[in-house]
């Protein structure tokens, strides 16, 4: 467990009785009453946290003697830290809606964060890659059409042979006994080592510092008072400390060929490292093609794609479905995947996903975040991950003339104010459209 979720546990526990109570109560009404996700459940816990240990150190016993006061307090607090403006807006939502949700309990007398003002947040134009980059990374795995299995993938460690010297005529060599290893092939140019920072999370391992709330667009403004700054760490480009933990089948990550290694020949239909370029190509096909967040790209399961209408079912936010549609070079790279790489990495952990890791579990976020951003160094692209696929695949629309609203049902953003942001973006589009319709163009 990390220094931060261990530190939010233990202030969990030192909290008075009554506090403690409700920070608990207050949990299972954001879970099964809101149908909040685990990561929403997780920050919003994590900040009533640090709220009420503020208040205690303030002379609060119980949350009745919360006051508007405690509440600037506690933000301005946060700011002099260095919390960004993303951070410190999430903060005042969380406090917010617990003060709302404890008046309605009988814990409060008066909803006294009702005059909390919001921070302003600075709406940061997202980083794209241009239609040409984009298609050089989802073709990185295979080149321009599914190549055959393992084509192109770089050698992990496990397919390596040693060289070894000569040995002389009539000298009787015993060979070592032979190893087998399934490792997760690693796109080339992605750093191998697994640091403290992989193990597993802790359930109140929630984002506490001040980069976890650098909100995605779509995050910027939510529609209700609760919500306009409540960030899921799923959004962010950068992994969340909730995704740091890489499922077992993700931690045997090949190294760089050691120096003085000879090289097999490349992977041949029915290994596990062409299974695994195949995985690639149809993860990158599918984030660029349909705009998904990458939590609801590897939560997918087989049954999640309808071949015939060529769409995928997905799980967004707030567990809303949608449906969003892909073309067809992902059609050809997810039916490729399904024919010749799945059953070479499914096993009894598989279940229905639809994108395994090379143990044959389901792929974690944390992974794809790693095959995105070393696919892309490999292409000698600006750094990238699969939110800014997920940016590019927005703009790009646009650019081509997608309506704003459907642009905004298939990212699935609740409010069409979070989709607004890529229309500054799409500034190539705005240009053609004045010179053709102005008259004094």
């Amino acid at each position: 467990m990390s220094r931060r979720g261990t530190g939010t546990r233990a202030t969990h526990q030192a909290l008075p009785p009554a506090m403690r109570d409700a920070v608990d109560e207050f949990a299972t009404h954001l879970a099964q009453v809101r149908n909040r996700s685990t990561h929403t459940v997780r920050a919003y816990v994590a900040d009533l946290v640090s709220l009420l240990d503020h208040a205690v150190r303030m002379g609060c016993a119980e949350p009745a003697d919360l006051e508007l006061g405690v509440l600037r307090s506690w933000l301005a607090k946060q700011r002099t830290t260095g919390a960004a403006h993303s951070s410190s807006a999430r903060r005042a939502a969380a406090a917010r809606t617990f003060s709302g949700w404890a008046h309605r309990s009988g814990l409060l007398a008066t909803d006294v964060a009702a005059p909390l003002a919001t921070p302003k947040t600075r709406r940061e134009l997202p980083a794209v890659l241009r239609a040409d980059q984009a298609a050089a990374l989802v073709e990185a795995p295979g080149g321009g059409t599914p190549a055959p299995v393992g084509a192109g993938l770089p050698v992990p460690r496990s397919a390596t042979t040693t060289t070894s010297p000569s040995v002389p005529p009539g000298t009787t060599t015993t060979a070592p006994p032979a190893t087998t290893t399934t490792t997760e092939p690693v796109p080339p140019g992605t750093a191998t080592t697994t640091g403290p920072e992989e193990a597993a999370a802790g359930p109140e391992e929630a984002a506490a510092g001040p980069e976890e709330a650098a909100a995605g667009p779509e995050e910027a403004a939510a529609a209700g008072p609760e919500e306009e700054a409540a960030t899921g760490p799923e959004e962010e480009a950068a992994t969340g400390p909730e995704e740091a933990a890489a499922g077992p089948e993700e931690e045997a990550a090949a190294g760089p060929v050691p120096p003085g290694t000879a090289t097999a020949t490349p992977p041949q239909a029915g290994t596990v490292t062409g299974a695994v370029l195949l995985r690639d190509r149809a993860l990158l096909e599918i984030l660029y093609a349909t705009g998904a967040r990458i939590s609801e790209v590897c939560g997918l399961d087989v049954p999640d794609v309808d071949h015939e209408r060529r769409v995928i079912r997905v799980l967004g936010k707030g567990n809303r479905e949608r449906t969003v549609p892909y073309g067809l070079p992902a059609q050809r790279a997810i039916d490729r995947w399904l024919a010749v790489g799945r059953p070479e990495l499914a096993g009894s952990a598989s279940d229905r996903a639809l994108f395994l890791g090379a143990r044959g579990g389901r792929l974690h976020p944390t992974m794809a975040r790693r095959i995105v951003a070393g696919y892309a160094r490999t292409a000698g692209l600006p750094p990238t991950s699969p939110h800014g696929l997920r940016h590019s695949a927005a703009t790009h629309l646009l650019d081509g003339g997608a309506d704003l609203r459907a642009v905004q049902e298939l990212l699935g953003h609740a409010s069409l104010a979070s989709t607004q942001i890529y229309t500054h973006v799409s500034m190539e589009r705005l240009r053609a459209a004045y010179r053709q319709a102005h008259p004094r163009a």
